[in-house]
């Protein structure tokens, strides 16, 4: 997953081969998530939400679609829900948040513990105590918007150049990957699968001007 190209990276002023600036845009990228808290481009995840007592589960991505909604109870053997039992809103829709919201009311027969003569899906979700929902979907803007390929772009310019070292440190430390321009090159990614903690700035007060539309903030309604 990368927010912009080599060459609008290289536009902004990184340097070094393909597979270097291709490092410094992953860096950027990840950076860029931390901050916003949103994922850019269509991205299989899954989310772990609290469900609220009326049956609303806000979503922490904007969600594009879902494909299960499981409880999360003590003995960890809810079945997945059918989509009858949910409904499923998105920030993509003008207006609209990114939630599941589960139908108190309704049954399924076919599902012990949901039939109609045992209070159908509310009754179930009572007896489950169920607190938090697992949601497995697909999460992200439909693609990249402008701002962020350019805030992509001179995020990685910029995180390349503090990371380069002077001479003398280079001098001082014989370990240091550098290319022939003197950039530090040794980049180590946090894989993809941890999620990333909330970041109050890129480190870049011009990237941060150009991502603020797109900040994630959490709902303060309900402690969630």
């Amino acid at each position: 997953m990368a927010y912009c190209s080599v060459a609008e990276a290289r536009d902004a002023g990184t340097t070094g081969t393909d597979a270097v600036v291709a490092a410094w845009i992953a860096a950027a990228t990840e950076r860029i998530e931390r901050y916003t808290l949103q994922i850019f481009e269509p991205t299989p995840l899954v989310v772990v939400a609290d469900v609220a007592p009326d049956g609303l589960v806000i979503l922490p991505r904007r969600v594009r679609s879902v494909s299960s909604v499981t409880p999360v109870v003590a003995d960890d053997d809810a079945p997945s829900l059918p989509s009858s039992a949910y409904r499923v809103t998105s920030s993509d829709v003008l207006g609209s948040i990114d939630a599941v919201r589960l139908r108190w009311g309704g049954y399924d027969d076919l599902i012990v513990g949901a039939e109609s003569y045992n209070g159908g899906w509310r009754g179930l979700f009572d007896r489950w105590g169920m607190e938090q929902a697992r949601v497995t979907g697909e999460f992200g803007y439909a693609e990249v918007p402008l701002l962020v390929a350019q805030a992509c772009a001179l995020l990685s310019a910029h995180m390349q150049a503090q990371a380069a070292p002077s001479d003398a440190d280079a001098a001082q430390d014989p370990g240091l990957d550098v290319d022939d321009e003197g950039n530090n090159v040794r980049i180590e990614n946090e894989p993809t699968t941890t999620p990333v903690a909330p970041s109050s700035s890129t480190g870049s007060t011009q990237v941060d001007a150009l991502l603020v539309a797109y900040l994630n903030h959490p709902s303060p309604i309900g402690g969630i």
